[in-house]
């Protein structure tokens, strides 16, 4: 086993360690199914598109390995990145206190309903993935990027950022809470000025981004946005 590999296994396994903290704590029990289950459809998703790099791309799971705020260049980018983790963590602490306290409990089908958004919305990503091996976790342009203008690209210019929204959806109703669901639009918002901030960079970094923009004009949904 290389060291990129040896690196994304660790860090996989610690991933999960500390997802299964972030459930059950709040949660106060292990008795919770469906931290269970939305904890086997994200870990082994998110494992699944690991080892597709690991074998496929080395150069962009070093890449996507490279994530949070510290790994951030720009100040601007370092603060959203801050918030978004932090709402990022909230969603998934939020629904289990929700679990232990039955503040808001949804239906069975409903957290069934939002496994299935994970698992799409991972499927979305790989496919962005797939289609640009500069797409790192954190906004900097590669030696040799080009911009990408096909596949989901085509459609709109920020495809992983709308492959993500099914998940923000559907982590809280796959835990079980719809309280959960107030939490989607901070991180949106948060989403939204992190895409906003990169365009400016991008357009000032990267050849030919500017003439890309007058090509696909919608950033995250095809004829709205």
């Amino acid at each position: 086993m290389n060291k990129l590999n040896f690196r994304a296994l660790r860090a996989s396994l610690l991933g999960a360690i500390t997802l299964a903290a972030l459930l059950f704590i709040p949660a106060g029990t292990l008795d919770y199914w469906q931290g269970w289950l939305f904890m086997a459809v994200f870990v082994g998703a998110s494992s699944a598109v690991t080892v597709y790099l690991a074998v496929r791309d080395p150069a962009l799971l070093e890449r996507r390995m490279k994530a949070g705020p510290t790994a951030e260049k720009e100040s601007t980018q370092k603060r959203v990145m801050f918030f978004a983790m932090a709402g990022f963590i909230a969603l998934i602490v939020v629904p289990a206190l929700d679990y232990r306290f039955g503040w808001s409990p949804a239906p069975p089908y409903v957290s069934l309903a939002g496994d299935v958004l994970v698992a799409f919305s991972f499927l979305l990503v790989f496919m962005v993935l797939k289609a640009n091996t500069y797409a790192a976790s954190t906004i900097q342009v590669a030696a040799g990027q080009k911009v990408i203008s096909t596949g989901p690209y085509a459609l709109v210019r920020h495809p992983m950022y709308a492959g993500v929204f099914p998940l923000l959806v559907g982590m809280p109703l796959a835990l079980g809470s719809w309280l959960g669901l107030l939490l989607v639009l901070l991180l949106m918002s948060t989403l939204i000025w992190r895409l906003l901030d990169e365009e400016k960079f991008l357009r000032q970094n990267l050849s030919g981004y500017a003439e890309y923009c007058q090509k696909v004009r919608y950033r995250l949904l095809p004829y709205i946005w």
